[in-house]
């Protein structure tokens, strides 16, 4: 929740943002292989099949696309499952469905060994959020990175990302990516929790964030809550002071909700931060989880918003 600064990019980061052009995933798929899409990636079966099953195959399908392309090299699967009209909001990546062959195809060449390990995944309308690690090379801490798609007409149309580098320490004693809460699961909760966890998290990310109140922290935050942001310390008063320490540094610190996708008991909330007037910003994704009506978890990254970019739709 409370940005940093980044490390500086080395080229392999600057190729693996670039190469995210769809995201950043994979190694073992979270989501089950429900609806098998066909050659044109259109006949999953959304008039009879029900909603839950639409969205699993969403799920799948960018898992599908993202692991044959960076982990396989498969150009072909983009043919199938991602509109030519590709819209690209990663500022290294133009757009459309052929750039991002070329991409995936670099990266692949350039780092065989790549692995896309995803932790969690979720989907709600037509948006899919994945939470991954991702790691260029064995051995290395990789990259915390958050992936979201758009689906029209059963293909991928959009993409957005934000990418972080893993630090080698952390001020709470948690990973990026772990589930410490109980039960200690990546998968979603049931789905009629979805409605219910969707407006409290957005309420209390507007007290707390967007409007810079505390005392937000009372009354949506539960007693047990864990976090993994390497830079704040663990539970509710590790938050306060974490927060309350950068609202005093940055007081005219702006944050404006773009949107907010949802599964069960995991919400996260995609946002722009701009610290002062007239800088570029952040872009943040903060993910939390909520158990009987509190938060008692939350993974984020941020990334800056740069200068330049190789496609004309911005981060947001």
């Amino acid at each position: 929740m409370t940005p940093h600064m980044p490390a500086p990019r080395t080229s392999a980061r600057r190729i693996l943002v670039a190469a995210l052009a769809a995201s950043a995933l994979l190694g073992a798929a979270v989501v089950p292989a429900v609806a098998s899409p066909s050659a044109g990636g259109q006949h999953h079966a959304f008039g009879y099949v029900g909603e839950g099953a639409r969205l699993d195959y969403q799920k799948d399908v960018a898992v599908r696309v993202l692991k044959g392309v960076f982990e396989r090299g498969d150009t072909a699967i983009v043919d199938r499952f991602v509109r030519t009209d590709y819209i690209q909001h990663n500022p290294l990546a133009p757009d459309g469905s052929e750039a991002l062959k070329n991409l995936g195809t670099g990266l692949h060449q350039q780092f065989p060994e790549a692995k896309y390990d995803v932790k969690r995944v979720i989907s709600e309308g037509d948006l899919v959020l994945v939470h991954s690690n991702v790691v260029l090379a064995p051995g290395s801490r990789g990259s915390a990175v958050f992936d979201i798609f758009r689906f029209q007409g059963g293909k991928i149309a959009e993409h957005w990302d934000t990418g972080q580098n893993v630090p080698d320490s952390s001020a709470n004693g948690n990973d990026m990516f772990s589930t410490v809460s109980w039960p200690q699961t990546g998968e979603a909760g049931p789905r009629w929790l979805t409605a219910y966890n969707k407006k409290l998290v957005t309420k209390a990310f507007d007290q707390l964030i967007v409007r810079k109140d505390l005392s937000a922290l009372d009354k949506y935050w539960g007693p047990e809550y864990h976090q993994h942001n390497p830079d704040i310390a663990d539970g509710v008063a590790g938050a306060r002071a974490g927060l309350g320490g950068y609202f005093q540094a940055f007081p005219e610190l702006a944050v404006s909700r773009k949107r907010v996708v949802a599964e069960g008991d995991l919400v996260a909330v995609h946002s722009h931060y701009v610290s002062a007037p007239g800088d570029r910003g952040q872009a943040v994704v903060d993910l939390f989880r909520v158990r009987g009506g509190k938060i008692v978890e939350h993974w984020d990254v941020l990334q800056d918003v740069p200068a330049e970019s190789a496609n004309d739709n911005t981060m947001f």
